[in-house]
């Protein structure tokens, strides 16, 4: 027991070698701690410059990519703009978009047009016809050498004539008994002339619905455009914006009324100056043929035999 004792109880001896092994790793440790904090941050760096590339190379991702905050207000106007339904500028689309009094003024514009149109076709080749029949007819009465020869022409042909040489021949009949030629001649004269005025007056129906299209077409479409505008005005007013895009369709509605009023004046204005002289020159060919049917009264009225003067009472024989 007592020999267990003693190997239970270190010498000193003996504890002394147990201390030293501890004393050297305790000093191996402290040899070796500068060395490891020396090669750590050597190691570190590598990982450091592995990872700052990829940290390069995510900041531009990451500065392309716009924030929330940056990319929502920017987008607000394109979705905008393109949710916004493009207006059609086209003649037929700016009047379906127009308002329903310019609809109006638009499309009694686009009547007033087809009706200056219709006229003038109608109008055109009945002056026409008329003034090259009467040229034909005028060429026939050179040679004719009374006024029965004419009638019998002119009732053959069916020609404008006869109605002039008809009144003429009636006249004559009426003053048969007359013995003075002069009065024959100014009456016969004076009933051609009326109807030389009848004639025109005949064939200048339907040129005063164009001289009315020629002045009030452009006051028309102007009223059109300012009711327009005034419309265009309060949208404004309403959406509380000057943007042009927002005016400028209202606006180009607003004009077509006025342009619409400008095609339907201006054909309506020249083509009544163009008829106003081709009805002068047509009347101006009739009164050329009843100057001929006159001609050919005063002939007839000189061939007849001149009447015996009536005589004068006998003179009553003085008595005492």
């Amino acid at each position: 027991m007592k020999a267990l004792a003693c190997l239970a109880q270190p010498t000193p001896r003996l504890a002394r070698s147990l201390h030293l092994p501890a004393i050297a790793v305790l000093l191996g440790s402290l040899l070796l701690a500068p060395a490891v904090l020396a090669v750590e941050p050597a190691a570190a760096a590598p990982l450091a410059t592995a990872s700052a590339p990829a940290a390069q190379a995510s900041g531009p991702a990451a500065a392309s990519e716009p924030s929330p905050t940056a990319t929502d207000n920017p987008a607000q106007p394109a979705s905008a703009a393109a949710a916004a339904p493009a207006h059609d500028l086209s003649p037929w689309g700016m009047y379906q978009g127009a308002d329903v009094v310019v609809k109006g003024v638009m499309i009694g514009l686009l009547l007033a047009s087809v009706v200056t149109w219709t006229i003038w076709l109608a109008k055109g080749l009945e002056l026409l016809g008329a003034r090259r029949r009467l040229r034909g007819e005028l060429a026939d009465f050179k040679g004719l050498r009374s006024l029965d020869q004419a009638a019998e022409l002119a009732h053959a042909k069916h020609s404008f004539s006869a109605v002039l040489i008809e009144d003429a021949q009636d006249e004559l009949r009426l003053s048969a008994n007359l013995v003075e030629k002069e009065g024959i001649k100014e009456r016969v004269s004076f009933r051609l002339e009326r109807l030389v005025a009848a004639s025109g007056r005949q064939m200048s129906v339907g040129t005063g619905v164009l001289a009315t299209i020629g002045s009030v077409s452009p006051f028309v479409g102007l009223f059109g455009t300012v009711w327009g505008i005034m419309n265009s005005f309060i949208g404004i007013a309403e959406s509380q914006t000057t943007n042009l895009a927002v005016v400028a369709p209202g606006i180009a509605e607003a004009l077509l009324a006025t342009a619409l009023g400008l095609v339907a004046a201006i054909p309506a204005v020249v083509i009544y100056n163009v008829f106003a002289r081709s009805i002068a020159g047509y009347k101006a060919q009739v009164a050329d043929i009843s100057a001929q049917v006159l001609l050919l009264v005063s002939r007839d009225l000189d061939r007849q035999p001149p009447t015996a003067a009536p005589r004068s009472a006998a003179p009553m024989a003085k008595v005492g």
